[in-house]
């Protein structure tokens, strides 16, 4: 059985303010040419399908003509929503598309969706688990509510109400921050770690298609856990990130292969340092105008109107900051005096609201909060 797995298309995102709608559409009419060559039984979407709850015609039109295209070639598409996603729009006419081998899985209200292929070696189980907080499971299993604390908890819940094939294949496509991945400035992390998921979990899968962490990895050493990255770089942070798309084989129960085919970027993520005149007279290594480029300055002296004069040359430019003898001497001056780790954004909120309402925000308010703060950051230079 062989596979393809993507997750993070996020299609109607922009990045500070550039539509990508047109980069999207040529990394996935790339991806829809691996589909054709390598021929898999199936590509698995593993969340963030869209980039926001509601979204853009350009975004849901490019996602039809994607799974048109895959359903003209008859490979079966098994989808999940992610925490950028509703699940409700998402899932809408569900059941008839399922007749087209478009199976997306429904709100998370206990059972799971599961859907069998088969191959020279029997059946394949995928068990479509969309993106799920505490809160969901506690109310889809209120007799087990007691035990369902931390996000590993929830996980572990679903999974064993899981109708798993005791002697066959199983493969799990889920939605959740992975403890041991690697983040990046894409990715906003809760209050104190919250949306940890323990990798244990996923002990009783063949493979788990993950979703949510936009950098390509392997959460395991044998690779069966994996998150296999967004199609594109969203973000200044991304700009290293090597983009693919992850190829996976199923021989017998417990052998699994896992390749990557590498994603060319329409329009690559870069950062460059260097001087205003050396910038402007195109002298500096690395320096591609059609780029999105995050200039970082070295002149000591601020030149003024810099960003509209470097976007006249390079028209992608995202935005400017400096690295001179003052911003150093600023850095320097704002050191932490002591060894007191540093706090992030959500902990400043959370300590903001124990001292007016003596208690914790609850799990609503800081899911809340974390979306609108990952919002924020995205809308920023990362």
């Amino acid at each position: 059985m062989k596979f393809m797995h993507l997750s993070d298309l996020h299609l109607g995102k922009r990045l500070i303010g550039w539509p990508r709608i047109e980069e999207q559409r040529t990394v996935l009419q790339e991806i829809l040419d691996i589909a054709k060559a390598e021929k898999p039984n199936a590509v698995l979407i593993a969340g963030d399908i869209y980039d926001r709850p509601v979204p853009s015609e350009e975004a849901t039109g490019l996602l039809n003509s994607f799974l048109v295209s895959l359903c003209e070639m008859n490979i079966p598409v098994l989808m999940i929503s992610g925490n950028h996603d509703s699940s409700e729009r998402l899932s809408f006419a569900a059941s008839l598309l399922d007749q087209s081998h478009i199976h997306i899985s429904p709100t998370y209200h206990g059972p799971v969706k599961r859907i069998i292929l088969s191959d020279g070696l029997g059946p394949v189980a995928f068990h479509l688990l969309p993106f799920i907080r505490p809160g969901d499971v506690r109310r889809a299993w209120p007799e087990e509510a007691e035990s369902i604390v931390t996000y590993t908890d929830a996980v572990a819940c679903a999974i064993r109400h899981m109708e798993l094939l005791p002697d066959g294949r199983n493969v799990l496509l889920a939605h959740q921050y992975v403890l041991g991945a690697e983040r990046c400035d894409s990715e906003e992390i809760t209050i104190g770690g919250l949306d940890e998921v323990m990798p244990s979990v996923f002990e009783p899968f063949d493979y788990t298609a993950l979703g949510h962490i936009h950098g390509p990895q392997n959460v395991t050493r044998d690779g069966r856990v994996r998150y296999c990255g967004t199609p594109l770089q969203y973000s200044v942070s991304e700009r290293h990130h090597h983009k693919s798309v992850t190829m996976v084989e199923l021989g017998k129960p417990g052998e699994t292969r896992v390749t990557t085919i590498p994603l060319h970027m329409p329009r690559p993520v870069i950062r460059i340092s260097g001087s205003f005149i050396d910038l402007m007279n195109g002298t500096v290594d690395g320096l591609i105008p059609d780029a999105y480029i995050d200039f970082i300055l070295t002149d000591e002296h601020e030149t003024p109107d810099a960003v509209a004069q470097l976007r006249r040359l390079y028209p992608w430019t995202l935005g400017i900051r400096y690295e001179n003898a003052r911003t150093r001497a600023l850095e320097q001056d704002f050191q932490p005096q002591s060894e007191t780790p540093s706090v992030g954004p959500l902990e400043v909120i959370r300590s903001l609201y124990q001292l007016q309402n003596g208690t914790d925000p609850d799990e609503q308010q800081q899911a809340y909060l974390s979306d609108l703060l990952r919002t924020l950051r995205e809308e920023a230079v990362l």
